[in-house]
């Protein structure tokens, strides 16, 4: 498995222009959002001695991604446990709406246009097109880009920046 710092700076190299930075701070959030409704649309329960025990499959999707965050840095996934148990509340309170499917469809797109938009003044390709696991680093780059604005996690910031241009330069000297 690879560290938080190859994970984090492999993503950071496709994600230097302030513009694309700010896209992805609306459009991954957007993103994460209409998935957590549209994995809340079903609700299972498990009876359990006189207990019964829902969950959907955005709570299921969650605790793996969470314990995936836990493994890779704990003050990041503590970070990200806060943001996905308000997502995760946020989408309930729309998963009962009646057009909870187009509500999270029309989000979903807004939030993929922004991030493409964003890789258009990066002038690179998004990091999910050579790793799909850029695709849940994504949500955790923003939480660690979060913290390194607080101050927090300055060695982990100057260690993926310094990879990140190193890997950058290699994939402008390769094109």
């Amino acid at each position: 498995m690879r560290t938080v710092e190859e994970q984090l700076s492999n993503y950071k190299s496709v994600h230097f222009n302030k513009r694309n930075i700010v896209t992805h701070f609306v459009g991954i959030p957007l993103i994460i959002w209409a998935v957590t409704v549209l994995l809340s649309l079903n609700t299972f329960t498990i009876e359990l001695t006189n207990t019964h025990i829902s969950f959907t499959p955005a709570i299921i999707f969650f605790t793996i991604t969470l314990l995936y965050y836990f493994k890779l840095h704990l003050k990041l996934a503590l970070g990200m446990l806060f943001y996905i148990a308000i997502n995760l509340y946020l989408a309930s309170l729309v998963s009962v709406m009646e057009n909870a499917i187009t509500i999270a469809i029309v989000v979903f797109v807004v939030g993929w246009v922004l991030q493409f938009i964003g890789h258009i003044f990066e002038k690179a390709k998004p990091a999910f097109v050579d790793d799909l696991m850029g695709l849940v680093i994504g949500p955790l780059f923003l939480m660690a880009e979060v913290y390194f604005s607080l101050g927090l996690e300055k060695t982990l910031h100057d260690n993926i920046t310094s990879s990140a241009i190193d890997k950058r330069r290699k994939i402008e000297a390769e094109s």
